[in-house]
Order: structure tokens, then sequence, then C-alpha cells
């Protein structure tokens, strides 16, 4: 029995497939590296910079109910003629950066505003506002006071 050997044919490449090749691989790795970028600042925006700014509202609006509790409890128990102060610490930072508190006289409407930037916390102090003006501001560093004078001063 005689063996017959099958010749492969080598096909010769095309010197236009090795451009075509290396256009394809730039042409991809151009398109990957631009969606890389896109991703890169979405990522930022939507799983650091919302997350953030959702802690701070709401750290900003715990620290301002905190003052609102503080100022109508000094209310409550404010003497009929005299002065009545009382001491507090507030949080030295919010996700590491300060802020601001101030007490707010809007006709007849009380309020104590937290912010930092452009975000803000508007928290309402409740029961005073119509017998009462609170004004005021301080930010989150060092011994705050809250000062009653019967007076008015």
């Amino acid at each position: 029995m005689m063996r017959t050997r099958s010749r492969s044919t080598v096909k010769r490449p095309d010197p236009s497939d090795g451009v075509t090749n290396l256009v394809e691989y730039i042409s991809i790795t151009g398109i990957l590296l631009l969606l890389l970028v896109v991703v890169l600042f979405a990522v930022n925006s939507v799983f650091m910079q919302g997350p953030g700014d959702t802690l701070r509202y709401y750290s900003f609006t715990d620290i301002g109910n905190g003052m609102s509790v503080r100022i109508v409890d000094l209310y409550v128990i404010a003497p009929d003629n005299g002065n009545i102060s009382t001491r507090f610490i507030l949080p030295h930072d919010v996700a590491g950066q300060d802020y601001f508190v101030r007490a707010n006289e809007t006709g007849t409407a009380q309020t104590i505003v937290v912010e930092r930037g452009d975000i803000h916390a508007d928290i309402n102090i409740a029961g005073i506002g119509a017998t009462k003006g609170v004004t005021g501001n301080t930010t989150s560093s060092g011994w705050n006071l809250i000062t009653y004078n019967s007076n008015g001063f």
C-alpha cells in the first residue's frame, strides 16, 4: 500500500492584512480608552460625590435638630427676669469639612440653617417662633454658647 502525501498549500500573507490588523487594534483600544475615561468620571459623581453630599445633608439636618432642641429647652427653663446660658460642642467636621450654623428669623418663622457650600439644611425651631426671636451664628469649632436674656438683648 502506497501512501500519498498530501501537499498543504501555504498561503502567502497579504501585506495589507498587517495594516488592517494594526488599524483594528488601534481603533478598538481608542474606543475602550474613551469608555474608560467616561466611566471614571461617572464613578466619581455617582459613587463618591452623590453619597458624600447625602451624608453631609443628613448630618447637617441632625446638627440643626440638635441646635433647635437646645434653643427650645433653654427657652422652656428660662426665668421671667434674668439671664440663662448654656455651652455645648458641635461636631468638629462633617465628612472632613467644617460648616457654618446660623439662626434665621423671617417673620414669625425661626429656622436653623446648617450649610457648607451648596449643601444646606433648614430646620424650623418648633414652639417659640412666634414669641421669641432667635438670632446668631457659629462655626463647627470650639465651644458654643446660647444665652437667653429676659430683657430681649
